[in-house]
């Protein structure tokens, strides 16, 4: 039923009368409290159970629209590490791993070429 015809790219502002549109209203703040809680060192006002909730739920959507919308999109904000130093990303994606008891070898495993990605050019292949 949602296909790329029902993905919802719009604006925020399209998405008034939606009863999770509070998510997209809500995204912007989180994201700019996340880096002033780490540029001011309190980080910890945040317990581990809603930085998990946090977590989850955004790889829950993240995977859910790609799979289901047959699309990618960018997963992190910002351009490059504007948003997130590699070494905050490789951290936690070894924690996410780690948590669900996998390692390097299954993430390898289950790497995959991006659907919209061609990776070999007009009639080369390597």
């Amino acid at each position: 039923m949602f296909g790329s015809e029902g993905a919802r790219e719009s604006g925020p502002g399209d998405r008034n009368n939606d009863a999770y549109g509070w998510i997209d209203r809500m995204a912007g703040d989180l994201l700019r409290a996340s880096r002033e809680l780490v540029d001011t060192n309190e980080a910890s006002r945040v317990s581990d159970e809603a930085v998990a909730q946090i977590l989850t739920a955004a790889i829950r959507l993240y995977v859910a629209k790609s799979d289901g919308e047959e699309r990618t999109f960018a997963p992190i904000a910002g351009r490059n590490d504007s948003e997130l130093t590699p070494t905050e990303l490789l951290s936690a994606v070894s924690e996410m791993l780690r948590a669900m008891r996998l390692g390097p070898m299954e993430l390898a495993l289950w790497y995959r070429r991006r659907p919209d990605e061609d990776t070999y050019s007009a009639g080369e292949r390597s």
